[in-house]
């Protein structure tokens, strides 16, 4: 069963074009890894997902509904990590009340569903602390409790790991193949962490504003000329960005 299917996605923002036709689909118990260079449009394509843009052109279907649909029910089916830490240090609250934040209905099952959720996560033993107390890689596993907390069917999370060290992404990376293999998750994921992809991802979308590869993992990864070209496009949108940003 195809969990996502997006059909020439374009996405103009200020006149500029941001995403230019991208055409992918991803399968049930997948785990796609989007890579590709800063300002590439990795956060936009997950907007659109979200519902968050609609001012796309192409159509976007996710559990085989079309999203622009009115009372569309299918984002209910969806947890989202976003990009940044969104853990306000300071914000007087819980693990589990940071936990119930992400549960749609609430009712009798809800106390159940948040220990599930953290159990999950490792982090049940933690749920009365405060949330500020924690690591950084603690929160981000509060944060995928609390997208879990609805039994989505589809997690998407935006560089998930980027300032946690080493050791909690590794625990981070194995929570994310557990999420799949036991939980039945599709998993899309974009990352920076090319060997984490590799490790992990089922297939690979190299995005770098239209889409430069889309396939199996395998197939990116032992091809030298295909990583040589993604590496290249990367330093030059890398230097591109950077030019821009000393010119103010």
């Amino acid at each position: 069963m195809q969990i996502v299917e997006i059909n020439r996605l374009s996405y103009a923002y200020s006149g500029t074009l941001v995403l230019s036709n991208i055409s992918f689909t991803v399968e049930e118990g997948d785990i796609l890894g989007i890579i590709g260079p800063n300002g590439a449009g990795k956060t936009t394509l997950f907007s659109c997902m979200l519902g968050l843009r609609d001012d796309y052109t192409g159509t976007i279907r996710i559990l085989g509904e079309e999203i622009k649909k009115k009372k569309s029910k299918v984002f209910k089916s969806i947890g989202y990590i976003p990009q940044k830490n969104t853990v306000d240090q300071n914000f007087p609250a819980t693990v589990e009340e940071i936990v119930s934040l992400g549960i749609n209905v609430t009712g009798k099952t809800s106390n159940e569903k948040i220990a599930l959720a953290l159990e999950t996560v490792g982090l049940l033993a933690q749920k009365d602390r405060r949330v500020g107390e924690l690591s950084g890689g603690q929160q981000q596993r509060v944060l995928i409790a609390k997208a879990m907390v609805n039994d989505p069917k589809l997690l998407i999370l935006d560089e998930p790991a980027t300032g946690i060290d080493l050791e909690m992404q590794n625990k981070f990376y194995s929570l994310l193949k557990k999420l799949n293999q036991e939980n039945k998750i599709t998993i899309i994921w974009s990352s920076h962490d090319l060997d984490a992809v590799n490790r992990l991802a089922t297939s690979v979308a190299c995005i770098n504003r239209s889409m430069f590869f889309h396939g199996k993992a395998y197939e990116f990864f032992e091809n030298p000329d295909l990583l040589k070209a993604y590496s290249e496009s990367s330093m030059q949108a890398h230097m591109h960005l950077h030019s821009h940003t000393h010119r103010g």
